[in-house]
């Protein structure tokens, strides 16, 4: 698109790229005329102000001259100094060569002309200036002179060889040209189209280049911008109007040939900005922009019909182009395109221009104005280049993706020739850190929470804590997964039992006795034998039976009087003998006598216990009542409630020593938020701490936040780190998992989660995000992480089936049907860190037998020497909501529900629901006989989660492998009971349990019809039937007599049961096994190779028809167990593991042929006795599945 305009016939220039702003110089062109026929000469600088909107460009500078210009150039030689712009050198058309000074013209100085030089015995038509070295100026004029000059001296040019070199027979020089890459290579070129290339260290031409056709009337010529050895020449001979690429490597022939014009060529011009953009005009009245490489005309300009004679990329703006016309136009021309509003000049504004509009004729009148009707000018919308330039194409940019990646590509600059292939470009992807810190925290949390290793994770928290406050929350974190839990949070609030006994000891003065106790053992077992000696030494042969020996101190009482006078003393012997207990205590009370009354309530009842404790309390004043009428009565909301402060210490013991499982949390949440008015630092974390013991993560997330920012990174990590530790150990104490509601906790993880993305740790941050969240933010967030790691977004929410909403109880989850397998990718078969769980649900209440020892209302006190309550949490005491921890954050894959202690029996009296069996109560079995706990008590075992409504008989679907249960079935919780010692552990039970075996049968094939597998199967195996598989089988296994009676109702926790029944349990007892078995888990980083050979035995099962193929892949999907092991073991090398990770990405790449190359490789290079459990079964199940093609 032209975008400006100078009336002028002239030989152009512009300004170097250095300078600012962009000059055009014009010199009046030799051998042309315009229409007034002026024959005087001058040199003009006109400047580009694209702040103007008109086609004029304006004058900046002008000088007459005496010659005209065949040849015009703007060197940069001496810019810069003195505020110099360079020089200005013309080629006349005497063979004068003058150089001139633009700031000077600029200026209207007198000292225009530098230095001036006649040598040229013609016109001076070629000129350029030498990249590398500005000083030096090559010209080319008539019989084949080229002269290069010195600038800093023109009295003395150098010659490049002899003109008999040059050409024969001589003839004008039309163009010569530096080369852009060697600074001592110059090229010249005449009409006859033949180029000469000299070596100025030599003086001598190096190399001539002509064209067979002898056609060739050159008419330009240019160096290649970047190829040293690659130049064009453009012929002007209307017979061959082309444009040869020329390589001298290959000089025998032309390079490339450029054809589109229709005559002669009369100008070229190579931008230097890009060397894909090749400009020529010829006498067909077009201006083509060519790329040289390609050989395509990529851009035509608009342009009237008069041939150019000359076109000129402007240095400054690579976008702009100059082009002289012989009409008298220099003309200024994008290449980008733009929006053209047509200017048209009418002949008649031409005319009235020419005369004078007051009065032309000389008649004294002026003219009318000129009714013409003007058309209207429509824009003209003019595109830009096909391809975008070098100059606007990033030579490097950089980009920030989700995932804390940085995407980043460069453009190297080719020195290639153009025919060589272009090496590819590369884009690079590099994940930022910005918080390494709180990555590596972050990754330590996730190991710790993988492997169960919270002890020494606390340990370690404890060691690096920053202050005393941090160290102790993470010491009553620690306690929470330690054995006696009870003692040691006591210990922790200053109160250590054996120092107790120590100050009391010394406050009665009685010395304390290695085994803890003011009493000499010693000393009262010689007593007894003194005793026992004098007893045999009074006996005789008649002496009475040792039955008779407490009738006999009776008989040796002396006779006593019962008083039945009008004063107190017989007045209370008067109530006594006729059972007036209630009146014998008041007057027990009126007079004084406090223990009298305590004793006679006692066998007054329970009533009048509590009413004689409630009198005696309330008339003592002394600093203990208080706390002595609560441990009386078991009220400790009155010492929560109202006691000071900073006896916070006191009574959060008293609850650890008292408080029932079921108030406990509670009475802790109470204290709790009474230190958390205070406001203070201190205050919050000493409610901390009450929240920790009480298991409120909603309460110690809210406490934790009110007084530090959560939103920095670190902070962040501090809060996350405990909130999880305290999550984890409820869950072991529960045997359960954890669900809250905390709008604040969400919004903590959900900013946490986002930080993990941001530092690449997209897994970690998917399992933090919060499943039960419809926040568009959750969603988007959670779709994009899915994405990132290649996976889509699965729902979290799953459906009950239609048939069973109606008959199932409003607070009964029913178990998903199980949907079909897809043939790509079963979504049962979990990726690596995030394992695929069925829901396990909350323990609800159990009735429990009391606990002797324990105080309660509605019985009899008692006072036991040391109490057997252990505080805690209560079973039915929900953490919160429906906030949902993502399984995958915590554990590895899930063990099978069978594996659980209390597995349900198949089969069931018709008409009768079965009951859930209770495991047995801490401490009524040996360790060694216990049964494996659920996998959410192990360490790093799996918690999943699910939001649903909590019930007793709320059923979880039963994993995969297993048959499920009859209809009606439902699955016990996973604990009812807690460890015996932590908080809220509740005592032991005094009933007998009832602790079914795990089914014996042998386990239904995962691909059964749904119709065989719904019923319940009842099959005998051997006795010496070990589990094929450690996934799906049973951890422990018992004799097929030990199994329950299939048509025995199981009986409920705490109800009378038969003594046959007790029998044949406590039977079934003694014979568990007397060893734990406990499976390890499979690193997370090979989770990949279980999940992907897994899916291949499920995709081979699908497809198989054949009955021998079955039978092959029912051993495989056995054998490969091996292979699991070994991972669970770290036992196998790292070559072998590479290797199993390659064969992995090929299976699930559906790339067989190469997995079984590697599978060879892997065999020819390992120890066989290492992989010979599983290689065969691998290269079976491959082979198999390429033939199946699934």
């Amino acid at each position: 698109m032209r975008v400006k305009e100078i009336l002028r016939t002239a030989t152009q220039a512009w300004s170097p790229a250095a300078h600012h702003p962009a000059y055009l110089a014009l010199g009046t062109s030799a051998q042309q005329l315009d229409a007034s026929f002026n024959t005087t000469a001058a040199l003009e600088i006109f400047e580009m102000d694209f702040a103007d909107t008109s086609m004029d460009m304006k004058l900046r500078g002008s000088l007459s001259t005496t010659n005209r210009f065949h040849s015009l150039i703007w060197v940069t030689f001496g810019m810069g100094v003195d505020g110099s712009s360079g020089r200005l050198i013309g080629g006349g058309e005497n063979g004068t060569l003058t150089v001139y000074s633009p700031e000077a013209i600029l200026s209207s100085a007198d000292d225009a002309v530098i230095g001036q030089s006649s040598k040229h015995t013609g016109p001076v038509r070629a000129l350029d200036y030498n990249p590398f070295q500005s000083n030096l100026l090559a010209s080319g004029a008539n019989d084949s002179e080229i002269y290069i000059w010195d600038l800093n001296n023109l009295s003395n040019p150098m010659t490049p060889g002899t003109k008999s070199q040059l050409s024969e027979p001589v003839e004008d020089v039309c163009v010569v040209a530096w080369n852009k890459q060697v600074q001592h290579i110059l090229a010249s070129a005449g009409p006859s189209g033949r180029a000469v290339v000299w070596d100025l260290r030599k003086n001598e031409p190096i190399i001539k280049i002509s064209d067979h056709s002898n056609r060739m009337h050159c008419s330009g010529m240019l160096w290649h911008p970047e190829v040293a050895t690659q130049m064009i020449l453009a012929s002007e001979d209307d017979r061959l109007p082309v444009i040869q690429m020329w390589d001298l490597r290959f000089a025998t022939s032309p390079l490339k040939v450029l054809e589109n014009h229709t005559r002669g060529i009369l100008s070229v011009s190579w931008s230097q900005a890009d060397p894909e953009l090749l400009l020529s005009s010829a006498k067909d009245n077009r201006i083509l922009c060519w790329n040289p490489n390609t050989g395509e005309v990529i851009y035509e300009l608009p342009t009237v019909n008069q041939w150019c004679f000359d076109v000129q990329w402007c240095p400054r703006n690579p976008a702009l182009l100059s082009a002289a016309s012989f009409d008298g136009h220099i003309s200024v021309y994008t290449v980008m395109g733009g929006c053209l509003e047509a200017q048209q000049y009418s002949s008649v504004d031409k005319i009235s221009a020419a005369f004078d509009p007051s009065d032309p004729f000389g008649t004294g009148q002026a003219l009318p104005p000129l009714q013409v009707p003007q058309p209207t000018a429509a824009p003209t919308i003019i595109p830009p280049l096909r391809t975008p330039p070098k100059w606007e194409r990033r030579p490097i940019g950089a980009s920030f993706t989700f995932g804390g990646k940085l995407v980043t590509f460069d453009n190297p600059r080719s020195v290639q020739p153009a025919p060589s292939p272009q090496p590819p470009r590369q884009v690079y992807v590099s994940q930022v850190i910005t918080e390494a810190e709180f990555l590596q925290r972050s990754r330590e949390l996730q190991a710790t929470l993988q492997s169960g290793s919270f002890i020494s994770y606390c340990h370690n928290k404890i060691s690096s804590a920053p202050s005393e406050a941090e160290q102790d929350i993470w010491r009553f974190l620690l306690v929470n997964f330690e054995d006696e839990a009870r003692v040691k949070f006591l210990r922790l609030l200053g109160f250590s039992k054996d120092e107790l006994e120590k100050k009391i000891s010394s406050c009665l003065g009685k010395k304390l006795q290695p085994n803890g106790h003011a009493l000499d053992v010693n000393d009262l077992a010689e007593k007894m034998q003194t005793l026992s000696a004098q007893r045999s030494d009074d006996g005789s042969e008649s002496a009475a039976p040792p039955t008779d020996f407490f009738s006999q101190i009776q008989k040796e009482k002396t006779p006593f009087h019962i008083p039945v006078s009008a004063d107190t003393d017989g007045l209370i012997s008067q109530a006594l003998l006729v059972g007036n207990f209630e009146g014998a205590v008041d007057l027990c009370l009126s007079d004084g006598r406090y223990a009298e009354a305590i004793l006679l309530s006692i066998s007054g009842g329970e009533e009048l216990l509590k009413k004689t404790q409630q009198r005696y309390l309330n008339k003592q004043t002394n600093r203990v009542s208080m706390l002595i009428l609560s441990v009386v009565t078991q009220n400790w909301k009155d010492i929560v409630q109202d006691c000071e402060l900073d006896n916070w210490k006191e009574a959060l013991a008293a609850l650890l020593t008292y408080a029932n499982p079921e108030e406990f949390a509670p009475l802790c949440d109470t204290l709790g938020s009474r230190l958390e008015v205070g406001g203070t630092e201190k205050r919050c974390l000493q409610a901390c701490l009450c929240y920790i013991c009480s298991g409120n993560i909603h309460k110690l997330v809210e406490c934790w936040s009110s007084q530090r920012d959560c939103n920095a990174p670190l902070s962040l990590e501090d809060l996350v780190e405990k909130v999880m530790v305290l999550r984890k150990s409820i869950e072991r104490l529960r045997n359960s998992e954890v669900t809250v509601q905390s709008s604040v906790l969400e919004e903590k993880l959900i900013h946490y989660a986002n930080i993990l993305a941001n530092q690449g740790s997209l897994e970690t941050a998917l399992s933090y995000l919060p499943h039960t969240s419809q926040q568009a933010e959750v969603q988007m967030l959670r779709e994009r992480l899915s994405h990132a790691q290649g996976a889509a977004a699965q729902p979290h929410h799953p459906k009950a089936p239609a048939g069973d909403a109606t008959s199932a109880p409003a607070n009964t989850h029913t178990a998903a049907p199980q949907e079909p397998f897809p043939p790509a990718m079963p979504p049962q078969m979990p990726r690596a860190g995030q394992p695929a769980m069925p829901p396990v649900f909350t323990p609800q209440a159990q009735p429990t037998a009391h606990t002797p020892g324990v105080p309660r209302p509605a019985s009899r006190h008692s006072y036991p020497q040391y109490p057997a309550a252990a505080p805690g949490f209560s079973p039915s005491q929900p953490v919160g909501g429906p906030l949902v921890f993502p399984p995958s954050s915590l554990s590895g894959p899930v063990p099978p529900l069978s594996s659980a202690p209390g597995g349900m029996v198949p089969g069931s009296v018709p008409g009768s629901v079965p009951m859930m069996p209770t495991p047995p109560a801490p401490g009524f079995l040996p360790a060694a006989s216990l049964p494996p706990l659920p996998p959410s008590s192990l360490p790093g075992g799996p918690v999943p989660m699910y939001s649903g409504p909590l019930g007793p008989q709320a059923a979880a679907p039963p994993p995969l492998g297993t048959a499920p249960p009859p209809t009606g079935t439902v699955y016990p919780p996973p604990g009812v009971g807690y460890p015996q010692g932590g908080p809220g552990a509740p005592g032991a039970k005094t009933y007998s349990p009832s602790v079914p075996p795990p089914p014996t049968g042998a386990h239904d094939g995962w691909n059964d019809p749904p119709a065989v597998r719904g019923g319940p199967r009842s099959k005998k195996i051997a006795g010496e039937y070990t589990p094929p598989a450690p996934i799906t089988a049973p951890v422990m296994s018992l004799p097929a007599e030990g199994a329950v009676p299939q048509d025995r109702v199981q009986v409920p926790p705490g109800a009378p049961q038969e003594p046959s029944l007790q029998v044949r349990e406590t039977q079934v007892l003694q014979q568990l096994p007397a060893e734990r078995v406990e499976q390890k888990e499979i690193p997370a980083e090979h989770m990949i190779l279980k999940s992907t050979f897994d899916s291949l035995v499920q995709r081979c099962q699908l497809a198989a028809t054949d009955p021998q193929t079955k039978r092959k892949l029912d051993d495989a999907s056995k054998r490969i167990g091996s292979l699991y092991d070994k991972l669970r073991d770290q036992s196998l090398s790292p070559s072998i593991l590479s290797g199993l990770h390659e064969i992995s990405r090929c299976v699930s790449a559906r790339n067989y042929q190469r997995a079984l190359e590697l599978h060879t490789q892997v065999v020819s290079s390992s120890n066989f006795s290492e992989i010979s459990a599983f290689m065969p079964v691998l290269k079976v199940l491959m082979t198999i599945g390429n033939k199946l093609g699934v």
